[in-house]
């Protein structure tokens, strides 16, 4: 028998958001690269060339290493996302850290999210 995994889905991680017509989220292009891509949860930073989202790598030295929202749904290769970036409640759980993230690097995410308004329960 063919075994199914289902991966996570469209905001599959917010609890909450702020009142008001898509308050808690912006547009902005995320460059995924190939697939599989980036998972929606997936707590993204921002390039200081070009403006782009890409995943948090706190050891990068090209903006990627500043926690800047999470993505909101799925993305492979370089497209237009919504990004959830202010004013919201979400499920640690269901986020997607940088790879190997222990429990201290989880808290260092999670206080930089909260700076945002971004609140992880």
């Amino acid at each position: 028998m063919a075994q199914l995994n289902e991966t996570r889905g469209t905001a599959s991680f917010l609890v909450s958001e702020a009142n008001g017509m898509y308050r808690s989220r912006d547009a902005g292009t995320v460059a995924a690269g190939t697939a599989p891509g980036l998972t929606a949860g997936t707590i993204l930073g921002k390039l200081t060339a070009g403006g782009n989202y890409v995943a948090y790598d706190p050891g990068a030295a090209t903006g990627a290493q500043t926690i800047a929202g999470i993505l909101f749904e799925a993305a492979i290769g370089t497209v237009k996302r919504t990004i959830v970036t202010r004013d919201a409640e979400v499920n640690g759980a269901h986020l997607i850290y940088q790879a190997s993230a222990d429990a201290a690097a989880k808290a260092t995410a999670n206080a930089a999210l909260k700076a945002l308004g971004i609140i992880v329960r």
